[in-house]
């Protein structure tokens, strides 16, 4: 019945055409009846090929399209499908004098899999062809287009090839054609959005493993876009799953992204041809190798809208007084992590000074309150600044920097010199008589104490701390700047409350000769301090210690020097001349520590065998069935270094792993890496420690305490291996 039914309806077609039909008519009709038309469908995807005008004029071109209606929690692949999958294809058969072009590709979905971005589509999409009709069509004849589709259709846990044999009958006829009325207005605005060339010119470089585009003119001149995005035709040219950033300029936009394993494994050799997507519209680029273009930068940074699109759009105010008050926990835990333990030092110092001075002792508790929300403010701007303009940065990004590193070495150096009463800092601003403690500095020097509090608390994340900011990085920037300052809240409000609390400050001694030698033995902290610091630079750079340490000495001569011009006033300007020389070449030395090469560091100094992380290294590990135990580590992180030491180096946590055939990868994020730094943001996390365990069949890994035992890394390899 089906057959005698088409044969019917091209009979009916055909009767204006002549009597003896043609060798083409015969193959159309012959494609006609057997064409399997309608949607056809597996467990997973229905397709069809459907028209976007009711029907083809001779000589024309038109289109059809494959629609997809793919089930829920599946998905399909863009011409380049990313980390994974592979795109739809199709193969044509075609009567004699059809041609069928390439697909034309609508922008797809950035669809993000744990460690893997692919680019695709879900629910419904039509993926337009044009087909050429040739002038030998005539009226009233019926076209039979036919293809197999392939598409690989999978979801967060597996993937399964599907070949479809599509089919539609397409008739002819003069005239132009109204749309299809069943999905002719939804592929005609398929058709329009879909990104096509717009006189935008282009330009690719490609240094450090980063590939950074410049685009101007077109659309892009005199734009002001709050987000790009790149979407290179080809697999392996860029990463992925890395962030782009961006910034804008009056005739363009600059983007820059980490490049894909082909791209430097190959170098730059032609043209990088791609999707270039940004909120006022996407557009076909061809970006030819050379120099970055002329006014597509200086405008501010933009994204990549992968951020905006998870914003805090949905943040309501019960989620945010959740989030500020994780902050402030987080804040007051804070105090008591490694990291803080030299400020501890600075800040008794400051209370046994003013203990039996209320008014003092409250000015000081507000001052150093007013240091620590004043820097975290200023670092959490800069956080938020740079991510908007689309840099991927965590908490603690400052000393990722060897520069700031060793800055801060010199820094705390100067802080434990002048504790030793090397020299004195502020004895002109306070009053003579007082006995030394006298000259130490009142409310500056609470203020610069909070100051240092939260700069060397940085590389430590405590336990609320991490959703916290976490969290806070994808809000709107005002709840965002409100978290930082809960977090600065709690760091403080220990030492605040003591400060205006009389009973407790009368429980300390009065003054007296023990409050030096408190004063003296408290610069050890200091010093160890800044050995840790010198430490941590050592591991970012190459060779470069000693410039360090000849800084060091000669910043420890300029201020023995200055503290000389303090005790003998008499012979001010001889010590005041001797100490100019070595401060300019510790200065120096200082400026040549800061400019030091990076390290090649393959991988942290756990004791554990280990192996760098890399996604592609999980995914080896877990194809082969065996779990994995991820570190995330930094060397400046002092939580990090007491977890590796009690939890993840002992005898026992080696033979769980052992036991388990567990693989161990350590990310180290001591220096700047983007890609470290977006797994970290993936798991909700702004900075390290993130300790991940993987199990074989798992879709996702078991996020492990930021505070390891040796007990809780066992029985979770234990587990592990269970499953």
């Amino acid at each position: 019945m089906r057959l005698l039914s088409l044969l019917l309806l091209w009979l009916a077609l055909a009767v204006p055409a002549v009597a003896a039909p043609s060798a083409l008519d015969q193959a159309l009709a012959a494609g006609a009846a057997a064409s399997p038309t309608g949607p056809q469908r597996t467990e997973r995807i229905e397709a069809e090929l459907v028209p976007m005008s009711a029907w083809a004029a001779p000589g024309s071109t038109a289109v059809v399209a494959v629609r997809q209606k793919i089930k829920p929690g599946w998905h399909t692949y863009w011409r380049n499908q990313g980390d994974s999958g592979g795109p739809t294809t199709l193969e044509w058969s075609l009567p004699a004098g059809i041609k069928a072009g390439d697909i034309l590709w609508p922008l797809p979905e950035r669809q993000r899999l744990q460690s893997l971005m692919n680019y695709g589509y879900s629910d419904v999409v039509f993926l337009p062809v044009p087909i050429e009709v040739p002038a030998s069509a005539r009226p009233g004849e019926v076209l039979s287009l036919r293809a197999t589709a392939r598409f690989f259709v999978c979801s967060d846990e597996m993937c399964v090839p599907e070949d479809l044999n599509l089919a539609l009958n397409l008739p002819v006829r003069d005239g132009a054609a109204p749309l299809d009325p069943r999905y002719g207005q939804a592929i005609q605005d398929t058709v329009a959005a879909a990104p096509r060339p717009a006189g935008i010119v282009a330009r690719a470089a490609l240094a450090d493993g980063r590939l950074t585009l410049t685009a101007s003119g077109g659309p892009l001149a005199n734009a002001r876009p709050r987000w790009a995005y790149f979407y290179p035709f080809r697999g392996g040219i860029i990463d992925h799953a890395a962030a782009q950033s961006g910034e804008r300029g009056p005739q363009g936009l600059t983007t820059t992204v980490a490049a894909g394993r082909n791209l430097v494994a190959e170098g730059l050799t032609g043209p990088i041809q791609g999707v270039l997507s940004t909120d006022l519209g996407a557009w076909e680029i061809t970006a030819e190798p050379g120099a970055p273009l002329a006014g597509v930068a200086g405008d501010g940074g933009i994204g990549d809208g992968e951020g905006a699109r998870t914003a805090g759009s949905t943040v309501d105010a019960v989620g945010f007084l959740r989030v500020a008050l994780f902050a402030l926990l987080g804040g007051l835990i804070l105090n008591l992590m490694p990291c803080v333990f030299p400020i501890l030092a600075m800040k008794a110092a400051a209370l046994s000074r003013s203990a039996h001075h209320p008014v003092e002792a409250r000015r000081d508790g507000l001052a150093f309150l007013a240091g620590v929300l004043a820097t975290f403010v200023v670092l959490a701007g800069a956080l938020l600044a740079l991510r908007a303009g689309g840099q991927i940065l965590g908490w603690g990004f400052q000393l990722q920097s060897p520069a700031v590193v060793a800055a801060l070495a010199l820094l705390m150096l100067a802080v434990a010199l002048n504790l030793s009463g090397v020299f004195h800092v502020g004895s002109g601003l306070q009053g003579a008589g007082n006995g030394p403690l006298s000259r130490l500095p009142g409310a500056v020097g609470a203020f610069f104490t909070g100051v240092l509090a939260v700069v060397v608390a940085a590389p430590c994340t405590a336990p609320f701390m991490a959703l916290a900011l976490g969290a806070a990085l994808v809000m709107p920037w005002p709840m965002a700047l409100a978290v930082f300052v809960m977090l600065g809240l709690g760091l403080a409000l220990p030492y605040v409350l003591i400060s205006f609390s009389p009973r407790l400050l009368a429980r300390l001694p009065r003054p007296g000769p023990w409050m030096e030698s408190l004063r003296n033995l408290l610069a050890f902290p200091m010093y160890g301090a800044a050995l840790w610091l010198a430490w941590v630079y050592g591991r970012q750079t190459a060779d470069a210690l000693a410039l360090l340490f000849g800084a060091g000495l000669m910043l420890a001569l300029a201020l023995w020097l200055f503290g000389r011009r303090q005790a003998s006033p008499g012979r001010g300007r001889v010590f005041a001349a001797a100490a100019a020389a070595p401060l300019i070449l510790a200065l120096g030395l200082g400026v040549m520590a800061g400019r030091a090469a990076p390290a090649d560091r393959a991988s942290s100094g756990s004791r554990l065998p280990s192996a760098p992380w890399s996604e592609a290294a999980v995914r080896s590990a877990l194809t082969e069935g065996r779990p994995v135990l991820v570190n995330f580590t930094a060397d400046w992180c002092v939580t990090c270094k007491i977890n590796e030491g009690a939890a993840l180096s002992s005898p026992r946590t080696a033979e769980a792993l052992q036991a388990a055939n567990a693989v161990y990868l350590v990310g180290d994020w001591t220096r700047r890496d983007d890609a470290i730094t977006a797994e970290l943001q993936r798991h909700g996390r702004s900075g390290v420690p993130l300790y991940l365990l993987y199990a074989p069949g798992e879709p996702e890994p078991r996020i492990l305490p930021q505070l390891l035992t040796e007990g809780v890394v066992v029985d979770a390899l234990r587990t592990a291996a269970k499953r």
